[in-house]
């Protein structure tokens, strides 16, 4: 692996300036953020969809509200609120070179809410993504920042806490910093997969992969079946492993692990830190058919060409090992977690030469390391170089039509094959009515339900054009339906149900709510959004409302293609 933190004991001087980062980080340097018992719900590097976990996720007691302090002396120097995601969330530059970031929070302390909410009614938005001005915020060590909370996409109540090299953008693993987590549980393997590594190799007599169930014999782990498994040709290993901690049943990731064949290490990773700008490639670091079609997650512990992530210690011949003498080798797998506990796994091979024919191709080959489109009168479909981890036989079709859509069907290979960033997709947009190119977009058609979702895309010039970032089927389709708003806390348009805030659920049937904007009076009002429970909500601001008088609200919720439901009422505050 390629080490870009160096950790040593030593207590760090001359920390006067926040633009020069040290080389070298006092692994005490870091209060716990939390003055709670700390378990943990996730860890560092853990397996997430499209990205690796980037930091460790504090329980906090299945409730929101607790009291979240500064882990170090530094200065608030951005300030994000997102109905998704992170939801509320602080970075704090420190004088080391590093950024500590707290997110999913309820509410910030007083004195960064008031800096924040004077610019969202400045810029009258709810979502902020607000740089904070050197020197604006300093907070000292042990200072309380915020409450905690289930802000964004948070699945329950807890803490997400980062650190991070500044200048660099390195994520570094939380737990190499003296967080008081008490863990003596070891890692769990659960399964093996192997795999052909080539057109003409083989696994069990089969062109194909194949999974093995393990059991553990007292301290170590061995497949149910323990006989040698026949490999013929160029192998690469799989395995579905998970990291627990004590006090908690949540699966977290693995920080160490390594393969050997012979004795010999032949790939290894140790997760003590990864740039966040290749978090992406997580979808070639693991299986990730498996994980779309069974929602297991294997790590692939060999590498695709295309794999440029910076995490690996050993790659010898991208861990892929070629079985054609005819012997048998001996295959390990060592796994630690941060503190320690370590665990393993240990089978044969038996290689054996079988004459395997390559399959023949269905489609067009599509190489990772060139450009690749498609292009016809109906569809235009570019697949840039370093958008694909390995080369693909792709298997592109033009299908029937269906009477929602505004063109045919076109399969572009499967949601199976991941896409290192989002590809451009133009289709031809023949079929459709002028009064629909302002509601037009791509949408993506699952293949058994033909349910549709959307892939957003714009009409320009007899096309509509957008960028996709799963492949799989795709056609046009329009949204003519203004989002739905339900009202909480008033009834008849004029009756308040709650004391200090109103509330509506907000939905959208298919491209998404863009905006939501209410105004008071005719002076724009923060509704906080939170999006995975559908749910907007304005607090009455003592600052900025005036009570004991009727009032006019109006709510205007607008979708994606510009479809607007509005909600009026009066009411006396």
């Amino acid at each position: 692996m390629k080490r870009l933190l160096q950790i040593s004991i030593f207590l760090i001087i001359g920390l006067s300036g926040y633009s020069q980062p040290s080389e070298q980080i006092d692994p005490y340097y870091y209060a716990v953020p939390m003055k709670i018992p700390i378990f943990l719900s996730g860890n560092f590097a853990e397996l997430r969809p499209n990205h690796f976990h980037g930091g460790i996720d504090i329980k906090t007691q299945g409730k929101s509200g607790l009291p979240v302090y500064a882990a170090a002396e530094g200065m608030v120097s951005r300030i994000s609120i997102s109905p998704s995601g992170y939801g509320n969330a602080l970075y704090l530059d420190h004088p080391n070179g590093t950024t500590t970031v707290y997110g999913h929070l309820l509410s910030f302390a007083p004195k960064i809410a008031e800096y924040i909410r004077k610019i969202q009614y400045e810029k009258e938005t709810f979502a902020i993504d607000q740089k904070v001005p050197a020197d604006s915020l300093l907070v000292k060590k042990g200072e309380q920042l915020a409450k905690s909370g289930n802000s964004g996409s948070s699945a329950g109540p807890h803490l997400h806490f980062e650190i991070r090299r500044t200048k660099e953008q390195i994520m570094l693993n939380p737990l190499m910093f003296n967080m008081p987590v008490t863990d003596k549980t070891k890692p769990v393997i659960q399964a093996l997969m192997v795999y052909p590594a080539a057109d003409d190799a083989g696994v069990s007599g089969k062109q194909q992969l194949q999974r093995f169930e393990t059991i553990l014999i007292g301290n170590i782990y061995k497949l149910k079946n323990n006989q040698p498994i026949l490999v013929s040709g160029k192998v690469g290993f799989g395995l579905q492993a998970i990291d627990l901690l004590d006090g908690s049943l949540n699966k977290c990731g693995i920080y160490s692990l390594k393969l050997s064949v012979d004795n010999e290490i032949i790939y290894s990773f140790t997760m003590d830190e990864f740039l966040l700008d290749e978090s992406k490639y997580i979808n070639s670091h693991i299986d990730y058919e498996q994980a779309v079609r069974t929602s297991r997650r294997f790590y692939r512990t060999w590498l695709e060409p295309g794999n440029k992530l910076s995490i690996y210690d050993v790659a010898e011949k991208r861990g892929i090992f070629k079985a054609t003498d005819g012997q048998t080798h001996h295959v390990k797998y060592e796994i630690t977690d941060t503190y320690g506990n370590a665990t393993s796994l240990s089978f044969n091979i038996q290689s054996k030469e079988t004459a395997f024919t390559a399959p023949e191709p269905k489609g067009e080959l599509f190489k990772f390391n060139r450009n690749n489109h498609i292009r016809n009168d109906d569809i235009e479909f570019n697949i840039p170089e370093g958008a694909l981890y390995n080369d693909v036989d792709f298997q592109y079709e033009k299908l029937p039509g269906n009477p929602k859509f505004y063109s045919p069907v076109f399969k572009l290979h499967n949601s199976f094959t991941p896409l290192h960033f989002a590809c451009p997709l133009r289709i031809n947009a023949a079929n459709l009515p002028e009064k629909m190119h302002s509601k037009v977009m791509l949408a993506q058609v699952d293949p058994v339900s033909w349910k549709i979702y959307s892939a957003t895309g714009k009409y320009i010039d007899g096309w509509v054009e957008g960028n996709i970032r799963l492949l799989g089927n795709y056609a046009l389709a329009v949204d003519t339906v203004a989002p739905k708003i339900v009202p909480l806390s008033i009834t008849d348009k004029k009756t308040l149900t709650e004391t200090n805030r109103i509330r509506f659920t907000i939905t959208d049937n298919l491209s998404g709510i863009e905006t939501v904007r209410g105004t008071i009076d005719g002076k724009w009002v923060l509704f906080e959004y939170d999006l995975k429970n559908k749910l907007i909500s304005y607090t009455f601001d003592k600052e900025r409302f005036q009570f004991g008088k009727s009032h006019e609200l109006i709510l205007e919720v607008t979708d994606f293609k510009d479809n607007k439901s509005t909600y009026k009422a009066k009411f006396y505050k």
